[in-house]
């Protein structure tokens, strides 16, 4: 499954069963959503795909949401799913790729390059009346599933207060508009509103198309360079808490750009942190 971050409804339907890979739906939704991903799973979801909940495979002793956990961990939560070292492994959501991204960059941070995203999740599988199922699949425990940590693809605070001083990378935020800017009201205590200054703004919600497919490549090119954005040179992604963030390491994968670090504190983290600078337009 090594190229293409990607795989087509139409070509997983053709195969649902090749290789003997597992499926997951890795749906997620903000709180201010009001939706229940795991009911959402429980009531439909593609046929024999287990939940990959974003926020149980974390640290749980972290103090921000879906923190990486450790790769004993992970190993873990992929052993107990059915999954080895060499399962093929596709991953979606019904959220405009918002957390099938997240679960596809655990799955490379953690050295399995066998994981690929449904281009379009569970909204164009349905658009195509594709079948889908209530019963919830049994999957057969693993024991060989070896979680290697990749430090490259992953950023801390303290590596992005570098970033941020010395313009060592680009920064692109995957929030909203009105997020990055610092103009829609925060209700977290202690959280701030703006951004980290000198970074880009490249909303999540723009990389994909009307039928939640992710943008051709030459569309991508394009949006990233009329934001403002050099794919010559090194980049990291953030967003509000380290989600969508992965979003973007997906659509710039697709342009070739396979090292993407992922700051995954994000603005949760940054925002709150009180000698972090932080600007608002």
């Amino acid at each position: 499954m090594n190229g293409s971050a990607l795989i087509s409804c139409e070509e997983l339907r053709q195969n649902p069963h090749s290789d003997k890979q597992v499926i997951l739906d890795a749906t997620f939704f903000l709180p201010r959503q009001q939706r229940n991903a795991k009911e959402e799973y429980r009531q439909s979801h593609i046929p024999d795909a287990l939940f990959f909940d974003i926020d149980e495979i974390a640290d749980p002793n972290a103090p921000l949401p879906h923190t990486l956990p450790n790769a004993e961990r992970f190993a873990e939560a992929a052993g107990k799913m059915g999954i080895a070292d060499d399962t093929p492994v596709i991953v979606y959501d019904n959220n405009h790729f918002f957390a099938a991204a997240r679960a596809w960059w655990m799955f490379r941070v953690f050295g399995h390059d066998h994981v690929k995203v449904l281009d379009g999740g569970l909204a164009r599988w349905g658009q195509l009346a594709y079948s889908e199922e209530s019963m919830l699949p049994s999957p057969r425990p693993q024991r060989c599933f070896g979680a290697r940590y990749r430090s490259e693809l992953v950023c801390d605070i303290s590596t992005m207060k570098q970033i941020q001083q010395d313009s060592g990378r680009q920064i692109i935020d995957a929030r909203s508009p009105e997020s990055f800017q610092g103009r829609r009201s925060l209700s977290e205590p202690g959280l701030q509103p703006g951004h980290i200054p000198g970074s880009i703004n490249i909303p999540y919600s723009g990389l994909t198309d009307s039928e939640q497919r992710l943008l051709p490549p030459a569309d991508l090119r394009e949006l990233f360079s009329a934001a403002g954005a050099d794919l010559t040179e090194p980049i990291v992604t953030t967003c509000g808490s380290g989600v969508s963030a992965c979003v973007l390491a997906l659509a710039l994968y697709r342009l070739g750009i396979e090292i993407v670090p992922v700051y995954d504190g994000s603005w949760a983290e940054w925002g709150r942190h009180p000698d972090t600078p932080k600007q608002t337009l």
